[in-house]
């Protein structure tokens, strides 16, 4: 099993490499995927982050209010790490299981955001970074996510720098290109990978 973590700023198009490289054949674990299912309604995960920040960040219907609940930790450092301190070990331990559970000679892709910032790198056999100019992800924010630019710049503003993402990686993915490069550039990494996944069997 070949263990690869995926990483890039946001608005770098992380989400279409980790789908064309499902596409490709990998196993992919989504970080951001599995932290909100272990806030999903009902969980010991969400009853934590009620007892720390109080039920204004619940939605009428009893889920999470996300954009509540970003705007109080995006804007404190002190908040947010207490909200990672919550919900980094739960999709840790769910990570492992979804990894304990592929097949020996997969590429097990794990898509995770924060991966630069808190230190991750170490976990991974191989660590790909997507990265995009500032410029770009920025333009990907407010014109395809609907983000006002001050959010995106927030947002921006407490993720590593491209420069510190770049430290880290083994494999670059550059995608300030149109769509059929990119796709082509995937499969290339994809077959590196396929290749170390062999050689290390």
């Amino acid at each position: 099993m070949l263990k690869v973590g995926l990483t890039g700023g946001i608005g770098a198009g992380k989400s279409e490499v980790s789908r064309l490289l499902v596409e490709q054949g990998a196993v992919l674990i989504d970080a951001d995927r599995i932290a909100r299912e272990v806030v999903a309604p009902g969980t010991p995960g969400l009853a934590a982050v009620v007892e720390a920040f109080g039920t204004e960040v619940l939605a009428a219907d009893g889920s999470l209010d996300r954009p509540k609940l970003g705007s109080i930790v995006f804007a404190d450092p002190d908040k947010l790490a207490v909200l990672n301190g919550i919900v980094h070990p739960l999709v840790g331990a769910r990570s492992r299981e979804l990894e304990s559970a592929a097949a020996e000679d997969a590429v097990v892709v794990h898509d995770v955001p924060l991966l630069a910032e808190n230190g991750l790198a170490p976990l991974y056999d191989v660590v790909v970074v997507v990265d995009a100019s500032p410029e770009t992800q920025l333009d990907r924010l407010v014109r395809l996510r609907g983000m006002t630019e001050q959010d995106a710049r927030a947002r921006m503003a407490v993720q590593a720098t491209r420069e510190k993402r770049l430290e880290i990686a083994d494999i670059v993915i550059d995608n300030d290109v149109p769509l059929e490069e990119l796709q082509a550039r995937v499969r290339e990494v994809w077959t590196d990978l396929v290749g170390r996944a062999q050689a290390s069997r």
